[in-house]
């Protein structure tokens, strides 16, 4: 029986159908179970042990509590596949949380939603490459390396799509607070000048060149507030530090941290650092134009000696082959 089976699906599918049937099944098991998973009812111990926790009388809460909690809930459907979804080793959730912290996604279920997204989009383009090599293989004969290579490359573009597009993202979200830190440090010293405080001068460059700079307005921003909520002023600074990554900011937070702990003008320190500050993005547009030739090169080699050597030789040879015929 299983060999007349074999024999029919090789008959209709090719020389590979049953590959191509048992890949299908596979994916299609996969998308049938993923909305039972997600829309499985708890659990009565779970519904227990959550009513247990919430034990507090709801007049003691902030009416805001209810519809925090509702937003988050929504927000964390994922929760029951984490220990599917997350790195298991605290070094590497941790580095995949700073990661994510560096290239803007603040949420707390990022790193799950980031996985998530790998898996889906990975599932995704291999349904797709299995369907377009089902249809190539209706109409001529595909080898097992051209069947490996028509699912699975797809698959693996979709897997690390979602890290293209996080350190993309990441890059990008550096490269826009390098730009505008100069102008930051140059405000925050003439505010410092004026008579404000440190912290009042964070919070008012996070108000004026949230315009121009949001990433870098948005990091100020949570200075700002955290100093605010009774953090320290360094905890802050380094958090600051870690949570941006680059290596102008880290010397900014050090500058400030020792100028704080030896008692020397914040404002005096602020003016030398915004001046260096100036210097070094001056110099990082000087080394770019410096580059330009060398990245011409190329392109003048391509599309202007070819050109210049017709012109230049070209009556010659045309003379020449003219003379032999003629003679």
């Amino acid at each position: 029986m299983f060999d007349a089976l074999n024999a029919m699906i090789v008959a209709r599918l090719g020389e590979h159908g049953p590959l191509l049937l048992a890949g299908g099944l596979g994916l299609m098991l996969i998308v049938i179970a993923l909305p039972v998973f997600l829309t499985r009812k708890a659990e009565p111990f779970d519904k227990l042990k959550k009513q247990t926790r919430d034990t507090t009388p709801n007049r003691d809460r902030d009416p805001r509590e209810g519809a925090l909690r509702r937003a988050s809930d929504k927000s964390d459907k994922l929760n029951r596949f984490a220990h599917f979804l997350e790195p298991k080793d605290q070094v590497q959730m941790s580095a995949a949380r700073l990661k994510m912290l560096r290239a803007g996604y603040r949420s707390k279920n990022a790193v799950r939603m980031f996985h998530a997204m790998q898996f889906l989009l990975a599932s995704g383009a291999l349904c797709l490459g299995l369907i377009y090599t089902y249809l190539i293989s209706l109409s001529q004969d595909l080898d097992l390396q051209k069947i490996a290579m028509f699912t699975l490359m797809p698959a693996g573009f979709g897997y690390y799509l979602p890290s293209y597009w996080v350190q993309r993202r990441l890059q990008t979200r550096q490269q826009l607070i390098t730009e505008g830190f100069p102008d930051a440090l140059d405000m925050m010293l003439v505010c410092v000048e004026a008579g404000q405080s440190l912290d009042q001068s964070i919070s008012r460059v996070a108000k004026e060149i949230g315009a121009a700079y949001p990433d870098l307005a948005e990091e100020f921003e949570i200075v700002s507030q955290e100093t605010r909520a009774g953090k320290e002023r360094v905890t802050v600074l380094r958090d600051l530090s870690e949570r941006v990554g680059l290596p102008d900011i880290t010397s900014f937070v050090t500058t400030m941290i020792q100028s704080a702990t030896f008692g020397t003008s914040i404002a005096e320190a602020l003016r030398v650092y915004s001046a260096e500050m100036r210097d070094k993005r001056v110099m990082r547009a000087e080394e770019k134009a410096n580059t330009l030739p060398t990245k011409l090169t190329l392109g003048t080699m391509m599309f202007t000696v070819p050109p210049l050597m017709i012109i230049l030789i070209g009556p010659s040879i045309h003379g020449i082959v003219k003379s032999f015929a003629g003679g």
